[in-house]
């Protein structure tokens, strides 16, 4: 009897997903919570949080609640590769989602890999969250590379701009931003002037913006994400220079202009959402913002947004796949969920299939004006 029920209890054990139990499905992100862009972490942990309590309080997803574990990989690789040998090895979870930083994703996904768990729409715009295609990767953030190509383009020659340089970040992420606006002013005929870059963490740069400065340089790309987009445009106006200064998806938030006062005003950056501030004249958006400021006691940012629309398109599929959740059953509902439509904040399309994983390759221009953030133009 002992060896039938040993048979028998076999195949139920093998089928057992990780991170689902009859009452729970355990995911995780792994955010900065104590580094560089820890500002941008805590944004994106509460997004994720209040989406996560508001389906609780509804029931879950057939019966099941969701647990959110939270891990710190202070913008390194190597905390981050430490962050999913524990999540995946220790705490089983089904998936992570939003992870943040793309040196940090490149290192971790091989780890999530290895184990059959999902890197779930991380907050990276590399293109390695969705190339070369993988089922266990889906992304929904449109690549630095090609939203600074078509952007940078295009703004270029609407400035009639006559020489462009670039400042950026020395790792993947800076690179990117850069091949990205290469390969746009290549499109118009312009080669990239000037190049000059920082270490992660730098916090001087009178020494790069002088040299771009005198190159005659009338049009600025910056591959920054905070601190630097601030100290770098704070720089060029000390000195008097007054290019164009557009940068990534990376610098589009309320701390640039919060922090960096009237000096950041005439900034541009890609954007895919509409900023969520709480005295907008959408009022979904702003029943939303103040929803989230309640509950956190802080403004919402684009990354408070993209948690928040990430575990709900998260909530949207597990719902898709069943009572018999599984990372099969998942995968399969994301990719025949078909177009998931603009949200209230201005999220593109998002359309996953079993050959494509990036939802939008959509983005935006928005610009500080008078010490917010205005959209500029269409998505395109």
């Amino acid at each position: 009897m002992a060896a039938g029920l040993a048979v028998l209890a076999g195949p139920a054990l093998a089928q057992a997903t990780q991170g689902v139990s009859k009452t729970e499905i355990v995911i995780a992100t792994i955010q900065d919570l104590s580094g560089p862009v820890a500002a941008y972490g805590k944004a994106a942990r509460n997004g994720l949080q209040l989406r996560v309590d508001e389906i609780n309080e509804q029931g879950g997803i057939h019966g099941r609640k969701i647990k959110l574990l939270v891990e710190d990989n202070a913008y390194d690789p190597k905390r981050a590769v430490l962050a999913t040998q524990k999540l995946v090895n220790q705490d089983k979870v089904f998936l992570i989602a939003s992870h943040i930083g793309t040196p940090m994703n490149n290192a971790s996904m091989p780890v999530m890999f290895e184990k059959n768990v999902i890197n779930f729409m991380p907050l990276s715009a590399g293109r390695e969250m969705f190339e070369p295609v993988h089922k266990l990767k889906f992304a929904s953030v449109a690549s630095y590379h090609d939203t600074m190509r078509m952007n940078v383009a295009k703004l270029y020659k609407e400035k009639a701009a006559k020489n462009a340089c670039t400042l950026y970040q020395d790792d993947d992420y800076g690179l990117e931003v850069v091949k990205g606006a290469e390969a746009g002013l290549k499109d118009i005929g312009v080669a990239m002037g000037e190049k000059t870059t920082y270490k992660r963490g730098a916090t001087d740069f009178s020494s790069q913006i002088a040299r771009l400065k005198a190159s005659n340089c009338d049009f600025l790309v910056l591959g920054t994400i905070v601190r630097e987009t601030i100290g770098a445009i704070g720089e060029a106006r000390k000195i008097g220079w007054s290019p164009t200064i557009v940068g990534s998806q990376a610098s589009y938030t309320d701390l640039i202009h919060k922090l960096g006062g009237k000096a950041m005003d005439g900034y541009y950056a890609v954007s895919t959402q509409h900023f969520p501030y709480t005295d907008l004249d959408n009022q979904p958006l702003r029943f939303w913002a103040n929803k989230y400021k309640t509950k956190f006691g802080d403004d919402p940012s684009t990354y408070s947004t993209g948690g928040y629309s990430t575990m709900d398109i998260f909530i949207k599929a597990a719902l898709k796949a069943g009572p018999n959740l599984t990372t099969d059953s998942f995968i399969k509902a994301m990719e025949t969920m078909g177009e998931v439509p603009t949200d209230i904040f201005g999220t593109p399309p998002l359309t996953f299939t079993a050959t494509k994983r990036l939802g939008s390759n959509l983005s935006r221009l928005s610009q500080i004006q008078d010490g917010r953030w205005k959209v500029v133009t269409d998505l395109r």
